[in-house]
């Protein structure tokens, strides 16, 4: 549903005098849930990903060497959420990452270690 154009869901009206209907409204709402949804699918994917960098430290010790751009990452997820060893409540740890996705912090961190920015 999120991912068709608004426009799609224009009705005649007016008797079928005046055939558009501006539908930008709509497509704002639809456009705020997509971003909802990215932010809250990185931040699980971040959460994950910092996840699986500690199960392959434990495995390989130093030789599990992190990129330029992603130790900052990591190091930033791990100020904000640690290590999960143990079954706990998972919302406030999504809601942290996904406030760090959403404030754009994770790209400054990664912006200042590697060459090629983003510009934000």
């Amino acid at each position: 549903m999120l991912s068709h154009p608004a426009s799609v869901d224009t009705i005649p009206t007016s008797a079928n005098v005046e055939d558009h209907v501006s539908m930008g409204a709509t497509a704002a709402l639809q456009t705020r849930q997509v971003i909802n949804n990215v932010e809250q699918i990185l931040a699980i994917e971040l959460m994950a990903a910092a996840q699986g960098i500690d199960f392959r430290r434990e495995k390989l010790g130093e030789k599990a060497k992190l990129g330029k751009g992603t130790q900052p990452a990591y190091d930033l997820i791990r100020r904000h959420v640690s290590f999960i060893e143990n079954d706990e409540i998972m919302y406030p740890h999504l809601e942290t990452m996904r406030k760090l996705v959403a404030g754009a912090e994770i790209v400054r961190a990664v912006n200042g270690q590697v060459k090629d920015r983003w510009e934000l």
